[in-house]
């Protein structure tokens, strides 16, 4: 039972990547929030021993270390145009921050003594400011080095990916076009070369010759060196005490994975972030597993959608706000919050809907230094709160 479930959870990922390319519908709910809905139901169904806690823990516990360098090593910080990135990266990230303090001392009042999430709030907020400057990896890894309960981890980040999706549909239905009235805008005069890019997005198939040899191997590689970051940060965790362990090893790994991106070879590793990628596509699934939906609290659970909510559109106001004050254009103001907001997969899309390829770099850079930045950024809020 044992083996056939762990074979579920790294198989299940690659039909629900394949069925989102065959079916419209599925490929626009999205491979993450699916894997969530089979691991909750799953988990639910009563199919689940409780032995198979131990096997889910290990690959909880596992999974996202040896995930973050992978997606690292693809980073290419030499090339980055840092000049035109800084500004808006600053601008984007005081903005989530101002956010997340603001609606922490609204909406926590409003949850009272609630055992549920008074006591989480302060953690609930560091994986808002880890995923809101990063991605979900950071959340993935913050809930880890927090110790957050599963139900709560998943209630956050499904109403994180609702609320997003509102916001990613705001800004392609009418965003570009009233940010462009209120910012200055220029309309783009040059392309961008794709060896200029920090980031190559694989578009939408990024599994695509994934096993081919000249694919594979160079993974394995990559991999390879994601276990040894993880047994240095192991080793060094092993030090301290045990409450502390789990953060060194996230901020450890995440500090070798940056550094390893500066050698040449270990970034020109095609799939590495794929592959770090589908083992997040993994966590999904088995912390959904884990999840007790019965444990749910959702009275409580309305101010935490509603906290994410104010988060989200009131750190685009406020990144409107510091635009307009530092003229800074409104496509580049706009691509940079959705890299942060959505993850830098979904900078391309807004490009393209922009017709402006120009931004493209900015936006994989400010969504990847908060890749880089989200799990230091995320801890340190947690713990200010």
């Amino acid at each position: 039972m044992i083996l056939l479930l762990t074979a579920s959870y790294i198989v299940t990922p690659a039909v629900v990547l394949w069925l989102c390319r065959k079916i419209k519908i599925l490929n626009k709910i999205g491979p993450v929030l699916l894997l969530y809905l089979i691991g909750i139901l799953l988990g639910n169904s009563g199919i689940i021993s409780d032995e198979a806690f131990k096997i889910q823990d290990i690959i909880v516990t596992v999974i996202i270390p040896l995930a973050i360098p992978m997606m690292l090593f693809s980073c290419n910080f030499l090339q980055w145009n840092i000049k035109n990135a800084v500004l808006t990266l600053i601008t984007g990230i005081i903005a989530v921050v101002v956010a997340i303090f603001a609606g922490y001392f609204v909406f926590k009042p409003l949850i009272g003594n609630d055992p549920a999430f008074s006591g989480s709030f302060d953690k609930i907020a560091g994986m808002l400011a880890g995923v809101y400057t990063g991605g979900t990896p950071n959340l993935a890894a913050i809930k880890l080095m927090l110790g957050i309960p599963n139900e709560i981890y998943i209630m956050v980040h499904s109403y994180d990916m609702a609320i997003s999706l509102i916001y990613l549909t705001f800004v392609l239905s009418f965003g570009i076009k009233l940010f462009r009235r209120i910012l200055h805008y220029e309309p783009s005069k040059k392309g961008i070369k794709s060896e200029h890019m920090p980031f190559e997005p694989e578009g939408d198939e990024p599994y695509k010759d994934f096993f081919k040899r000249e694919n594979f191997l160079p993974v394995l590689g990559a991999a390879a060196l994601s276990l040894l970051i993880f047994a240095i940060a192991g080793g060094l965790s092993m030090i301290l005490p045990k409450d502390l362990q789990m953060v060194v090893v996230i901020l450890t790994i995440t500090s070798l994975g940056i550094g390893a991106s500066f050698i040449k070879r270990v970034r020109d590793i095609k799939k590495s972030y794929d592959a770090g990628m589908y083992l997040v596509y993994i966590f999904s699934m088995v912390v959904a597993s884990m999840a007790d939906l019965g444990r749910l609290n959702l009275a409580g659970g309305l101010y935490i959608l509603l906290y994410i909510a104010f988060v989200i559109f009131g750190s685009l106001i406020l990144q409107l706000i510091m635009a307009k004050i530092l003229k800074i254009d409104a496509d580049t103001v706009l691509i940079s919050s959705v890299s942060l907001i959505n993850s830098p997969p979904f900078v391309p899309l807004i490009a393209t809907a922009m017709n402006n390829k120009s931004v493209i770099i900015t936006g994989l850079t400010v969504g990847l230094v908060g890749y880089a930045i989200g799990n230091y950024l995320g801890y340190l809020i947690s713990i200010i709160l």
